[in-house]
């Protein structure tokens, strides 16, 4: 039994390193970095995930790519399952406690159960009663639904305009959030946020909402994937409608992590919600980890309207901003340990060393000052240097992924990743292939073999062919030369 779990487990990973290379990074990590093995099995597959939404989802968008990558594996494989980690199993319907139901749906109920007789079988108005009963339910549960939807997800208190420190990387971002939280007249409509991660671009978000909030304006701060669970259950409850109407009577609408909107039905709802918003003057924030234009999973209608108002990126943080940002850092901690301090020479090192995000800053001085607090022996360089050291980034050049080498090529062309991946000939698209190869095999250091896993399960001996054929094209064509030095210092930068 043992021997036979490690077998399965060894081709659920097989499996998943397929639908990351056919599906991409960004959209594997959404629906698939959380779908655990259960049991393989008699020809049936079981899967478990964490919820009930993400297994509505996978069940309608991949369960024959699922089944198909699966017989790959094991030619026996017929089914897949799907279940819910932590789900009981189906049980007769059971009336709810009154006491457990909100106010409004017990205002129903009671009136349902007045109005209730016994009925029989045979008697031909007990069909229509039950479900006069049941859309009695349904309505109250619609109603409570719509009601929930102007929660939007938790805002950290801490995340402020006074805690946000500014610099010349954000204080583009920070000024336009800044107007947007004040309120007045619209001036530019949506505000687009884009940044990578740990850079601020949550901190601002839930900052506009924290304020618009507190004047009195009517705020959602939703992220992207808490949008799809809302507008999947409100289907599945046949409130769609409330659901819609609810979105549209917001002041502000704030989506965080834009890059993972997936879904044909979903993005049209998002983008009908979006234009109800603007042409009525409502303010809407939207924030990705990258712009608009980069973002190939969304419609191209999404796009376009994202694109229509103030896209703002914001950059890493230089010397003197990530200087400042640890400054203030410290200054908080003081509240809770008076005695805290660092001295300059180590926040100089920090800030010269750790140079990704704020995110990584904040932690490493979380590390300091349990290093500090545990073993009550005061921060020096040197111990910097012991507890930062994987946090540190090298000297060497930054490397380059599979991935940033296809979005780059892709947007450079002007085809789809897609497309890079597919079996298509078209020499508008087997020439970009070509070259994305060739930059992976020189600017990666993954083998052929890999790189044609990556490139839609590919024999390492097409990967071969493609870098001899751009070292040939490159060596008799200077524009191609020219073309291939341009990718490489997009790559680099």
């Amino acid at each position: 039994m043992h021997i036979q779990q490690e077998v399965g487990s060894e081709q659920w990973n097989r499996v998943k390193t397929r639908l990351r290379a056919e599906l991409g990074d960004d959209v594997f990590s959404s629906w698939f970095a959380r779908v655990d093995l259960e049991e393989n099995s008699d020809g049936t597959v079981r899967l478990s995930v964490p919820t009930r939404f993400l297994k509505q989802w996978i069940q309608s968008h991949y369960r024959d790519r699922l089944v198909g990558l699966w017989q790959r594996e094991c030619e026996n494989v017929h089914r897949i399952e799907l279940t819910v980690r932590g789900a009981a199993r189906p049980r007769p319907v059971e009336m709810p406690m009154a006491s457990s139901l909100p106010a409004p749906t017990r205002s129903v109920v009671a009136q349902a159960a007045s109005e209730y007789r016994p009925i029989t079988l045979n008697e031909p108005n007990s069909v229509a009663a039950a479900q006069a009963a049941t859309a009695a339910l349904a309505r109250a549960e619609a109603d409570n639904s719509a009601r929930d939807v102007l929660q939007g997800a938790a805002l950290d208190p801490k995340y402020t305009f006074e805690t946000f420190v500014e610099g010349d990387s954000n204080g583009l971002a920070l000024a336009a959030a800044k107007q947007v939280a004040a309120g007045g007249a619209v001036t530019f409509n949506p505000l687009y946020l884009h940044a990578s991660v740990g850079l601020g671009k949550t901190h601002l978000m839930q900052a506009v909402a924290s304020k618009a909030r507190a004047s009195g304006r009517k705020v959602l701060y939703l992220t992207a994937e808490h949008f799809m669970y809302r507008f999947v259950a409100a289907l599945k409850a046949q409130s769609a409608l409330a659901f819609k109407e609810t979105l549209r009577t917001i002041d502000l609408l704030l989506i965080d992590d834009m890059q993972f909107l997936h879904g044909k039905q979903v993005q049209q709802e998002f983008c009908h919600t979006l234009n109800a918003l603007i042409d009525g003057a409502r303010q809407v924030i939207v924030a990705a980890d990258r712009a608009p234009s980069e973002l190939d999973t969304l419609d191209d209608r999404v796009r376009s309207r994202l694109s229509g108002g103030l896209v703002v990126g914001i950059a890493e943080p230089d010397f003197s901003l990530r200087r400042n940002i640890l400054s203030a850092r410290v200054t908080s901690t003081r509240k809770s340990y008076p005695n805290f301090t660092v001295p300059d020479t180590v926040l100089d090192y920090v800030a010269r060393h750790v140079v990704s995000s704020g995110r990584d800053l904040e932690g490493a001085l979380n590390r300091l000052v349990a290093h500090n607090q545990l073993t009550n022996q005061p921060i020096t360089q040197d111990m910097a240097e012991l507890t930062l050291r994987d946090l540190i980034r090298s000297s060497e050049p930054r490397r380059v992924k599979i991935e940033d080498i296809q979005r780059i090529v892709s947007k450079h062309y002007n085809v789809t990743k897609a497309d890079l991946l597919s079996a298509r000939r078209t020499r508008t698209i087997v020439r970009p292939r070509q070259i994305a190869m060739y930059l992976a095999k020189v600017m990666t250091p993954r083998s052929l073999p890999e790189i044609g896993r990556r490139f839609g399960n590919r024999d390492h001996t097409t990967v071969l062919h493609a870098v001899r054929k751009i070292e040939e094209l490159a060596r008799a064509d200077v524009t191609l030369a020219q073309e291939i030095e341009l990718l490489k210092r997009m790559l680099d930068a």
